[in-house]
């Protein structure tokens, strides 16, 4: 296999009628998914898409996924652009890809006109009107190898400046052949979508849906922030599966949504992003005791996951639950600050990671590609690529990695090295701590803790010191009804941080 689109043919066939992707509004089969995107494929590949960017200015919906395939079948690879974001960003992002053709809907047909683009741009409902040209597209897939690029996501990078993560065909079947069946993923789950299609998350979702034949639910944004709605949305559609963000997760524990209601169909929940505080996980599963809870872990550049960790015991508030063992066909292991490999339990080091998974770099930016894909130091015997994540994390005494912290969450203070997520991990072991944050305020020299819950600061410091010495407690506290979330649900520190300076 060499395509993920063998993985659409081979629905088409079998599953013909069988709806893949619906939203609130529309649904597609597989096969009239594979007709649609024959179609749009034609019409992009007349246009000259072979190994070529193609971005899409859109939300997810049925339409989205249409024109992804369609783009695949033209030979090119597809960008996903949030039209909520910044135009700054978006024009930084088409200027990395410098691609000719820009693919808009009706929503977004006015604010792709404010964008610095000199090229053409499409309008989704005028592609694939004219029919499939099968010669046409015949000869786009004998020029097609695994290695093409399939997607590029661009994450915020460390320097601001938006990097474009490459990923390709055999990575992703790669990835997605293991991941279904570790977790028996099959035709008969319906997938519920919570993330964004510029998200890897929602890799897991889609090309799952396109492998075995489940049903994908692209569940509306918005409903995450009326959970009454998302929860009956699950209700309604019958969802099994959930491989969501940890902050969609706890957007719904933090209300007592499921005390309202509990979707009867899930089988199964994952969760990915960051860290997972205990207190949350423990609320779901004192709802969903017989349900299959996993840890996932991985960040962009290696194709959504590298490890895992089913959670089969309990924890207690405050508890690092790990982030497991490595997927089959993927390398990840752990280097100290002299590049030498960490083997012994409870020692610290970096989480690298090799293997088909890595995706092929950042587009258009070989200086970050070279700084974070380097030769495995390990290894002098041929030349092989590692991925360097900037997390750290340790081996427990059952030989699974915990994630501790990122490097750059490490900070001095007061003569002490110092580690954020250790922190905030003593923090959720007070009860009325319902969520916390901290950062750190390098002009004041002051680590700063943003949290929600109903207690005071002077109450908080006098429980942190069961956990923390002193020089670890934070020297601010600022009581939030809400932490701030990116559009990706994660906690969105750097807002946090530029808070500060207000």
């Amino acid at each position: 296999m060499t395509s993920i689109l063998e993985y659409l043919e081979k629905q088409a066939v079998s599953k013909k009628d069988k709806t893949a992707f619906a939203d609130e509004n529309s649904s597609v089969t597989f096969g009239e998914l594979k007709e649609i995107a024959g179609c749009i494929g034609s019409d992009l590949a007349k246009l000259g898409c072979l190994r070529k960017p193609v971005p899409l200015l859109m939300d997810k919906s049925v339409r989205t996924v249409e024109l992804m395939m369609g783009i695949v079948y033209a030979g090119g690879f597809y960008i996903i652009l949030d039209p909520t974001q910044p135009v700054s960003r978006l024009d930084r992002i088409l200027e990395t890809l410098g691609a000719d053709i820009l693919i808009t809907n009706e929503e977004t047909e006015e604010y792709a006109e404010m964008l610095s683009f000199s090229g053409k741009i499409l309008k989704a409902g005028e592609l694939g009107q004219s029919g499939a040209d099968e010669e046409l597209l015949k000869n786009v897939r004998d020029e097609h190898q695994d290695t093409d690029p399939l997607y590029v996501l661009f994450t915020s990078g460390s320097t601001g400046v938006p990097k474009g993560v490459v990923i390709c065909h055999r990575s992703v079947i790669d990835f997605i052949d293991e991941f279904t069946k570790i977790f028996d993923i099959d035709e008969n789950d319906v997938l519920g979508n919570q993330a964004p299609f510029d998200f890897d998350v929602s890799v897991k979702d889609i090309y799952s849906g396109l492998a075995v034949g489940a049903e994908v639910q692209l569940i509306p944004k918005e409903y995450f922030s009326v959970p009454v709605r998302l929860l009956d949305f699950l209700d309604d559609r019958k969802v099994t599966n959930l491989t969501w963000a940890v902050s969609a997760l706890t957007i719904v524990s933090l209300i007592d949504g499921l005390s309202y209601k509990k979707p009867e169909s899930i089988r199964r929940i994952m969760f990915s992003g960051e860290t997972m505080a205990v207190r949350h996980l423990n609320y779901w599963r004192s709802y969903y005791p017989e349900v299959k809870f996993v840890n996932l872990y991985g960040p962009t550049e290696i194709t959504c996951n590298c490890t895992y960790y089913e959670i089969e015991k309990e924890f207690s508030p405050g508890d690092i639950i790990p982030i497991g063992k490595h997927f089959p066909n993927e390398k990840v292991f752990l280097l100290d600050e002299e590049d030498h490999e960490v083997i012994k339990s409870n020692v610290e080091g970096e989480i690298c990671v090799s293997g088909t998974c890595l995706a092929l770099g950042y587009y258009n930016n070989p200086e970050q590609t070279a700084k974070a894909f380097v030769d495995n130091p390990l290894n002098q015997g041929w030349p092989e690529t590692i991925y360097r994540t900037g997390d750290l994390g340790f081996y427990d005494e059952n030989g699974d990695i915990c994630f501790t912290s990122r490097k750059d969450f490490q900070i001095k203070h007061m003569g002490h090295r110092i580690e954020l997520g250790e922190i905030e991990s003593a923090l959720e072991k007070i009860e009325s701590v319902k969520r916390s944050c901290c950062v750190f305020n390098e002009k004041k020299n002051k680590i700063v803790c943003f949290y929600q819950g109903d207690i005071s600061k002077k109450e908080i410091i006098q429980e942190a010191k069961k956990y923390l010495q002193d020089f670890m407690i934070p020297n601010v506290f600022r009581q939030m009804d809400e932490l701030p979330i990116t559009k990706n649900g994660k906690l969105d520190r750097k807002a946090l941080k530029e808070s500060l300076e207000v």
